[in-house]
């Protein structure tokens, strides 16, 4: 295949896996404005969390089991089983009569959407080369925080102009399109690994979690909390709890091993990020509930409304990256941000049937503003508090505990939306009330519309005020987090880690990912002239380059450089020129370019600044002590110093 042939297949790959991500993503959030619709026409408010808290369970349970799949059968087939299902999934949610078939068929759509996520970052690692891995995980990183913001607002517009159901039909021409590329470009792939996939864990994970989940969704509504039923879930819910523990510290490859709570830091953040993501999803959810049923505004317009939440946690996601990154301190910013985002909870908490529409778009912004400084500092504060060998599932941990919030976060909030909705709904003749929906609401006779919105108004209020104490007792949390500085250099993602990429690495593609970071964020000309300086070589930017793009290739022209390199000639004569006045490098007659013995000596040199600049970037892994980090380093010294970008893009 030649260089131009393998760049259409890389970008057509790239294509499907930024088509698959974007549904993964988008599902997460694209149900929150078409909620009141859909539960009203199904089945009533009282269920309506459970739609988000079972894709939410079963995509967060089935993700690190992907990554495994992936190890053991190869990444292709993998993927197209997961986005099979999600598609199977989506078309079922489509065609839903009721609103156990909707909850069963998100169930499904969720198995898919885990594995959509796990194994499209898996392959981003396997296909793209570290000089241009950075990039594409930066890009994919901004797919899903777009999705999350603009997810409401895309499911508000098909509620308003074609129907709630569209919401999942719309994934089945896109989910088509990306299966049909992956299958026609993306390879198989040969390298396999052996695992151990801790499947009774799993399982007793997720029966933990949805005897949980129906517990609180059931109790006080269907059955009395007293019930025999009730008090089976409950045992359901210890019993697997204590099973799960009890396996996971003995399983090979554990889902979350139980070892790593006696990190301080991997407890402390593990805490808040569930915090975290019981915050945002249960704001998600329930705000376009006032919004809709309480205010009267369209399904797109609460989606407007809702779009400074997101635009702020994606302000101050990108803002606290750039300073963490600038001087290597993080726990400020979770305190300030838990700060914050008790503040806006309780601002939420007293909003009433009169306030404005302006002003729940503040309050929004309030806990927006605060969550994003608070979700990439979790990563960071456990990548730099953990040994090596576990950084790869310390990471993975963290992930997986902020998924668990947003899916107990909002099956917690329904339980109290509803359990309020049926105590204010509850006299003679009012019980039909719960079965109305946002459109039909106006059209009720004047009392029955008070009395409605008012049950309404009064169901959410404790929401909002129980998720400010929880988001309290987080400000608490974060104080006991411990400060280790960053080195200089470190990296922070920004957008990328703030919207939860979930991901099941090693340790070693754990420490690979933030080196590519590293590279992404020093595409700067700064970084020629410390590598100049650490080397002892006092060569101008752009001669530098040219010397590491001379030192990676077998001789050959100016011609085919320029092709290999995608560059026009003319902008590489002049570093070329001044490499040969120098003695650095040389022409043959037959026009071929290399380096001089001077020049190799030079090149090396820089490959050696680069690897102790590595080395002491990675200090604290200690990465003498384990053999693959020492090669890790070796080659991606050797990447980094040829791979940088040209002068015009610099």
């Amino acid at each position: 295949m030649s260089p131009k042939q393998k760049q259409i297949s890389i970008r057509a790959i790239f294509g499907a896996l930024f088509l698959a991500l974007w549904l993964a993503a988008l599902d997460q959030t694209v149900v929150s404005t078409a909620l009141p619709t859909m539960v009203g026409d199904l089945g009533g408010l009282s269920y309506l969390s459970w739609v988000v808290t079972a894709y939410l369970l079963t995509s967060t349970v089935s993700g690190p089991l992907y990554g495994k799949f992936g190890d053991l059968y190869g990444r292709k087939i993998v993927l197209q089983v997961a986005i099979a299902v999600f598609l199977v999934g989506s078309a079922l949610c489509g065609l839903a009569q009721n609103m156990v078939q909707l909850i069963a068929f998100r169930a499904l759509e969720g198995i898919g959407g885990g594995g959509l996520m796990v194994i499209t970052i898996a392959v981003i690692g396997d296909l793209i080369p570290p000089r241009e891995r950075g990039r594409y995980q930066g890009f994919f990183g901004a797919v899903f925080g777009v999705a999350t913001i603009v997810g409401p607002l895309v499911g508000g517009f098909f509620v308003d102009h074609l129907s709630w159901r569209w919401i999942f039909y719309i994934n089945l021409p896109t989910g088509i399109l990306a299966m049909a590329v992956i299958a026609a470009v993306l390879p198989a792939g040969s390298a396999r690994r052996r695992h151990a996939i801790d499947y009774i864990g799993a399982i007793l994970l997720t029966a933990a979690l949805s005897a949980a989940i129906l517990f609180t969704g059931l109790g006080g509504t269907a059955f009395p909390w007293g019930a025999p039923i009730m008090l089976g879930l409950v045992a359901v819910a210890v019993a697997a709890t204590l099973a799960f523990i009890a396996i996971e510290l003995r399983a090979r490859e554990p889902i979350l091993p139980m070892t790593l709570f006696a990190n301080r830091n991997f407890a402390v953040a593990s805490g808040v990020g569930l915090i975290v993501g019981l915050s945002l999803f249960g704001a998600v959810t329930f705000l376009p509930i006032y919004l809709q049923v309480v205010k009267g505004v369209s399904p797109t317009s609460s989606g407007l409304l809702l779009m400074p939440m997101m635009l702020g946690m994606l302000a101050t996601s990108v803002i606290s990256g750039r300073i963490i990154s600038r001087f290597g301190r993080y726990k400020l910013f979770p305190i300030l941000g838990t700060a914050t985002m008790t503040f806006g909870l309780a601002a939420l908490s007293l909003l009433a049937l009169e306030s404005n529409d302006w002003q729940t778009a503040i309050d929004a912004l309030w806990l927006g503003l605060g969550m994003g400084m608070v979700m990439q500092v979790l990563i960071i504060a456990v990548q730099n508090s953990v040994d090596y060998e576990h950084l790869g599932v310390a990471t993975s941990g963290t992930m997986l505990f902020r998924s668990l919030g947003g899916a107990l976060g909002v099956a917690l909030f329904g339980a109290i939306f509803a359990n309020g909705l049926h105590a204010q709904l509850a006299g003679p003749g009012m019980e039909f009330l719960a079965s109305v929906i946002p459109s039909a609401v106006r059209g009720l006779p004047p009392n029955l519309h008070e009395e409605y919105i008012t049950a309404v108004m009064l169901a959410l209020r404790p929401v909002f005020l129980v998720a400010a104490a929880i988001s309290a007792l987080g400000f608490v949390l974060t104080w006991m987090l411990r400060e280790y500085p960053l080195r200089e250099g470190a990296p922070a993602e920004g957008m990328g880690e703030s919207f939860a990429m979930p991901r099941d690495a090693t340790s070693l593609e754990e420490l690979e990912r933030i080196i590519t970071l590293l590279l992404a964020r020093e595409n700067r000309w700064r970084l020629y002239a410390d590598l100049a300086a650490r080397a002892g070589i006092e060569l101008p930017a752009p001669e530098l380059w040219m010397l590491a793009r001379l030192g990676e290739r077998a001789p050959l022209t100016l011609s085919s450089l320029s092709a290999e390199l995608e560059i026009p000639q003319g902008e590489l004569e002049a570093p070329l020129r001044a490499l040969r006045a120098r003695g650095i490098a040389e022409e043959k007659q037959n026009g071929e370019l290399e380096l001089t013995a001077l020049g190799t000596s030079m090149r090396d040199r820089v490959v050696a600044a680069r690897r102790t600049g590595l080395s002491d970037t990675l200090a604290r892994w200690r990465p003498e002590q384990h053999p693959d980090v020492l090669a890790l380093i070796e080659g991606m010294a050797q990447a980094l110093t040829s791979d940088l970008p040209a002068p015009q893009a610099a």
